[in-house]
């Protein structure tokens, strides 16, 4: 009896057992990222989780599209750390990340990353993008 390729299971974007399982650590950071710069991280495998931890008295601004791709900056579509160990966790599938020290800084801003990686190869991942990561819906500002 030959397999049966439909009733194969494994590590995938949409398996629930390869979210579920503690991820491997992964862990950076910067100490020199100067005022209107941007570094971009990829990962090697699929996050589960990951944080970015503010290191400075800079702002730091985390985003999943550089700020050169679309509306990343004047669509808002960043989380933006305002003050030294500001921190926020993304509960997120994601192959890459980007910081950004916005133009107006008076220093250089510094950050830490920490990721919880799933066993997904980053190449089975989508990129990130539309409304929300790089383009604005000018059909939700229309009614604000």
């Amino acid at each position: 009896m030959g397999a049966n390729p439909f009733n194969t299971y494994g590590v995938g974007l949409n398996n629930v057992g390869s979210y579920q399982v503690a991820g491997t650590s992964w862990i950076t950071g910067s100490t020199t990222l100067p005022a209107g710069h941007e570094v971009g991280y990829d990962f090697p495998m699929v996050t589960k989780t990951l944080t970015v931890i503010n290191r400075s008295n800079e702002n730091v601004r985390v985003h999943f599209n550089s700020t050169g791709s679309g509306d990343v900056v004047g669509g808002l579509h960043f989380v933006e750390l305002d003050s030294k160990n500001d921190s926020y966790t993304f509960n997120i599938k994601s192959k890459e990340i980007y910081i950004s020290a916005p133009a107006a800084n008076g220093g250089n801003a510094s950050f830490t990353i920490t990721a919880e990686l799933t066993q997904i190869d980053s190449g089975r991942m989508y990129v990130l993008t539309g409304s929300g990561l790089t383009t604005i819906d000018r059909d939700a500002q229309k009614d604000q």
